[in-house]
Order: C-alpha cells, then sequence, then structure tokens
C-alpha cells in the first residue's frame, strides 16, 4: 500500500494515515464477495463467536460495500482508546464516515482499525461484542433478533440498521451457513489432540491447520491449490509442484507440515502466537 501511511504504536495510533490512493481488491461480484469472506466467518463461529453467520456476513457487505480493503477492516471499528489486543495491534487509516446524530446524517472523518486479516478484524469484533453493553446481541436466539439488537445497544446509529441487514440475508440466501454452522466435524484421525488454527494468505483464511506437537500441518490440496502449486499423491507421499514432502494420510487427505510447503514454494510464512494463526506473506 504505497500510498496509505500505516502507523504503528505500541499502546497508541496516532493514526496519521490517508485512504486516497489506497487500492482494494479487484472489484468483486455479491457471490465473489460472500466467497471470500465466508472461510473466516465460520471459522470465528467454530472457535465460539456469538454471532449468526448470516448476520456477520451482511454486516460486511452493507458497511464494507462489498469491497475489501488492504486495512481488511469490514465493520467500521474505530481505533477507540488505541489500546492493542491479540488481533490489532495498532494500525490504523483516516477515512470518511456517516452517523446519524440527532436524527440527521453527518459526514466526518474517522480513525479506522487495520487488520493483518479479515480473521483478524472479526476476533478483535468480537472482543468488542463480548463487552456487557451487548450481551443481548450475543442473547438473541434469531438472526432477525440479533439484528434489532445491534441497534438497540448502539452498535449501529441508522435506524434502518436492522431492517438493511434482514434485506442482504434474505436476498443472497445467507440462512445456508447458519445451517451450515450448525454441523459438527470432528478432527481428523491422528489429530485428535490437535487445534485446529486459521491458515491465512493475503487477508484471507484459506482453510484450517493442525497445530500438534508445535508443528501446523495443512490440508496439502486445499492450501496448496489455493496458492497456485500443483498437487499430487504417490501413494504414500504428498508431492507440491512434483517434490514429495512429510505427508500425513487421514480420511483421504493428505496433510503436509505448513514450513514444508512454503519452502517449496519460496512463500514466507509466519506463525502470529498472540491470535494463534499462520500467515503466509
Amino acid at each position: 500500500m504505497p500510498s496509505c501511511r500505516i502507523q504503528r504504536k505500541k499502546e497508541t495510533c496516532a493514526c496519521a494515515a490517508r485512504e486516497e490512493g489506497v487500492t482494494s481488491m479487484a472489484k468483486l461480484t455479491r457471490d465473489q464477495f460472500f466467497a471470500a469472506i465466508a472461510p473466516a466467518v465460520m471459522f470465528v463461529h467454530q472457535e465460539g463467536s456469538s454471532m449468526f453467520p448470516s448476520v456477520r456476513m451482511a454486516q460486511s457487505l452493507l458497511e464494507s460495500g462489498g469491497e475489501i480493503h488492504a486495512w481488511n477492516n469490514l465493520g467500521g471499528i474505530k481505533v477507540g482508546s488505541g489500546r492493542t489486543n491479540a488481533y490489532w495491534q495498532g494500525e490504523a487509516v483516516v477515512k470518511g464516515t456517516w452517523e446519524y446524530v440527532d436524527g440527521r446524517s453527518v459526514i466526518s472523518k474517522a480513525a479506522f482499525r487495520a487488520y493483518k486479516s479479515i480473521y483478524h478484524f472479526y476476533k478483535d469484533l468480537d472482543l468488542l461484542l463480548n463487552t456487557s453493553r451487548y450481551d443481548r446481541v450475543r442473547l438473541a436466539g434469531t438472526p432477525e433478533r440479533q439484528t434489532q439488537m445491534l441497534l438497540a445497544c448502539g452498535y449501529a446509529t441508522d435506524p434502518a440498521y436492522p431492517s438493511k441487514l434482514m434485506a442482504i440475508v434474505r436476498q443472497y440466501g445467507l440462512l445456508r451457513y447458519d445451517e451450515m454452522a450448525k454441523l459438527s466435524v470432528p478432527l481428523p484421525r491422528g489429530f485428535e489432540g490437535a487445534s485446529n488454527v486459521p491458515v491465512i494468505y493475503q487477508g484471507q483464511v484459506l482453510g484450517g491447520g493442525y497445530l500438534q506437537g508445535g508443528i501446523t500441518w495443512v490440508p496439502a490440496r486445499r492450501i496448496g491449490e489455493a496458492l497456485g502449486a500443483k498437487i499430487g499423491w504417490t501413494g504414500s507421499k504428498v508431492t507440491v509442484n512434483g517434490l514429495e514432502l512429510e505427508s500425513v494420510l487421514s480420511a483421504s487427505t493428505g496433510y503436509v507440515k505448513v514450513r514444508d510447503m512454503a519452502g517449496v514454494l519460496s512463500l514466507p510464512v509466519t506463525w502470529d502466537d498472540r491470535a494463534r494463526a499462520v500467515l503466509f506473506e
């Protein structure tokens, strides 16, 4: 992002960044937008988020306009106190916004948080929604009730916020993601004691990996092909771009060590210890 000056500080953010010149992903269709954010939405829900996936996806579309900018803030979370946490390390951008104040729409500029990924954004948003102010949001029993409570608890200032969200939910059939979230997926054989961690590339969740004994194993075909690799199988080992890697076969899926895959693809990979996430760079 050469035209956007993003600043980082330990506990507070000077917020000197500009929006002008900042690029986003290529213009996405609505289906492409939902496909891009769905893995992160579902992963965070699997980790215990109280937000209905349908509501979360509708919020993301409504508040981002269907664009995924490089700062990955899909919900207009402002810098606020500037206190950092496991998912936000103090980066920010300044851009225009509007709110309802005393019944009027007011346009202003504000500093918004910038994130390493969509996953980091959703996890930070959940820290906010887990405060007592949003008890009624978390306890809502239906998507429609949850949209109403977002307004009632002060998350949004637009009186039409609930109806706008539900219109998006219905128009794009987002309730199907709530149904998918009800399905329980057991850990693969051989990884029963592992932790499921997100694998992230260019701000998006590609899928999950399994952290076991200090090593993260990833489903080779799902992650590798998402990174542009050619994945094969010799009968005993996974191949990545023709090179055999140490492999684990479980339920017809071949898993490889994430660092081995990164090495073959010449992609830097880091472990975000605070967020417990793997990031390809």
